[in-house]
């Protein structure tokens, strides 16, 4: 290396050194049986265990559900509804926040609990929502200005999240548009 690349690379470890580096940190409370939990919180995972049955996934097998307690303490559901031409599949979180915006407009989620069953993976641990999900249910959280809490559910654990926003912390909100 000549004298030239030695003071690129001395430099460039130089500015590495100086750069900040942040750092992200979620929180969630995790319960190894949902036996650990509240009766209603109880009550709305056993509701969206039974859901999972009915949602349509004859290709993956991987059928999700997810059930809303409103603000009103009425209910709102949502399965995963997969399709041949995958891409217009769509995912129980996002059939839920549109279920919930036509049949109770105006009304904040208070806690939604997300499951699933599936004929090819182990499903004793809890699974996140996809991308496009973690985004809607920031949007719906932020439209309503309240905090949206959520539960995941596998077949054991349980993991409680006391804000979707948690699942999304750079997310992109309506504030960021302006106005």
């Amino acid at each position: 290396m000549d004298q030239d690349g030695r003071e690129y690379l001395k430099a460039f470890v130089n500015k590495f050194k100086e750069m900040e580096i942040g750092r992200i940190e979620i929180t969630f409370k995790k319960y190894q049986s949902v036996g650990e939990l509240a009766p209603g919180d109880i009550a709305l995972i056993e509701k969206a265990k039974l859901l999972a049955k009915s949602a349509y996934a004859p290709y993956s097998k991987f059928r999700v559900s997810a059930v809303a307690c409103m603000s009103d303490g009425s209910f709102v559901e949502g399965t995963n509804q997969e399709n041949a031409s995958y891409p217009i599949g769509l995912c129980a979180e996002r059939v839920l926040l549109a279920a919930a915006s036509s049949i109770a407009p105006g009304l904040s989620i208070t806690t939604m609990a997300i499951t699933y069953q599936s004929d090819e993976v182990d499903t004793t641990a809890p699974i996140a929502p996809c991308g496009i999900c973690r985004q809607s249910l920031l949007e719906f959280e932020s439209r309503f200005d309240h905090p949206m809490r959520v539960l995941l559910a596998g077949d054991l654990q349980v993991y409680e999240f006391e804000s979707a926003s948690l699942f999304l912390p750079l997310g992109f909100k309506p504030q960021h548009l302006g106005k």
